[in-house]
């Protein structure tokens, strides 16, 4: 336990998650510190496009192998059922509409991409190494969690609308952030090591660095988004935010044992499996179930999870996987 306390203290020492505090200090200050819009997307289509690459020249140099199709397999079956456990605790802990108690469960059962890219940059700086294709296993956790929130809402018979229809495949699937993350992996995975060398001081050597600059930012739009929904959200919903993590990681820490993942491998899974969703599924939940309140869905995933998995939530599933997948 002393050892996991330790590799978590110096995790939330880093640069990258320092960074973030920074930004989410600096508006809840109301200092008037911004990114330029242009500027945080720029990063961000570098973020992706840096991840997904690597992460294919992971997999052309690991191959395809039993390992692969089974994180694959755990990753969709995760992204599935979360929502259903989401749904059912909010119940418990809530007195949200059955509309706003599927919104948010869907985030939950979808992932975080800034999340998952932060706590590949914490390994690397640990020096613990993960499989490439984790990368994928993202991908696939993205759209479940919608269908398993719209299901909800049609057996619950709440909603104008809550079926799924050629629209928001399309919303869910040409989400620019998968399109990106998808195409620069089998970029990646079809020029392998050779392509990554190529490009490495592109999307190696800067990546800490934008990383940083990144996050800062997201800290300024969770500060802002949490002082500006002040009262919308209860105690209760809260605190959702802050167990819901702690049960997707566990049940992630489950899959990764079963799919027999690497240490990292693991840290990763049990962060996807943590994070919530503030791009995609949003995106979905204005097509799909309108009547949703976003200021109770987006201030939750990225207001209250997010900041919990960056500061608290990584330091934690690296030093767990770390002791129980390592040892």
């Amino acid at each position: 336990m002393t050892d996991i306390l330790e590799l978590a203290a110096g995790n939330l020492i880093s640069p990258i998650i320092l960074s973030f505090v920074l930004g989410l200090v600096a508006a809840l200050a109301r200092s008037d510190l911004t990114i330029p819009e242009a500027v945080a997307k720029g990063m961000s289509i570098y973020l992706l496009f840096a991840i997904g690459f690597k992460g294919g020249a992971g997999v052309a140099a690991h191959g395809i192998d039993t390992t692969l199709v089974l994180t694959l397999i755990v990753a969709g079956a995760l992204s599935f059922g979360l929502p259903f456990i989401g749904y059912t605790l909010l119940g418990a802990m809530s007195k949200l509409s059955t509309i706003d108690k599927a919104a948010v469960a869907a985030h939950y059962g979808s992932i975080s991409i800034v999340t998952f890219v932060a706590a590949t940059s914490v390994l690397e700086a640990q020096g613990i190494t993960s499989e490439g294709y984790m990368v994928a296993a993202a991908a696939v956790m993205e759209a479940p969690a919608i269908l398993s929130a719209l299901w909800i809402v049609a057996r619950a018979g709440g909603g104008s609308k809550g079926t799924v229809d050629a629209g928001l495949y399309r919303e869910i699937l040409l989400n620019g952030s998968i399109v990106l993350l998808i195409g620069s992996f089998f970029i990646g995975a079809i020029t392998g090591e050779d392509g990554l060398e190529t490009i490495a001081p592109f999307i190696v050597a800067p990546f800490q660095g934008v990383l940083c600059l990144f996050l800062l930012d997201m800290g300024l739009v969770a500060g802002r988004g949490l002082r500006d929904s002040r009262g919308e959200l209860g105690l209760p919903t809260v605190a959702f935010g802050m167990l819901m993590p702690l049960i997707g990681s566990s049940l992630g820490l489950l899959g990764a044992l079963l799919a027999g993942l690497s240490p990292g491998g693991a840290a990763l899974l049990m962060t996807l499996s943590a994070s919530a969703s503030y791009i995609a599924v949003p995106a979905a939940m204005r097509v799909a179930l309108p009547e949703a309140r976003p200021s109770i869905y987006l201030t939750l995933s990225l207001g209250v999870t997010f900041p919990f998995n960056l500061t608290i939530g990584i330091p934690l599933y690296t030093a767990i996987s770390t002791a129980i997948v390592g040892g």
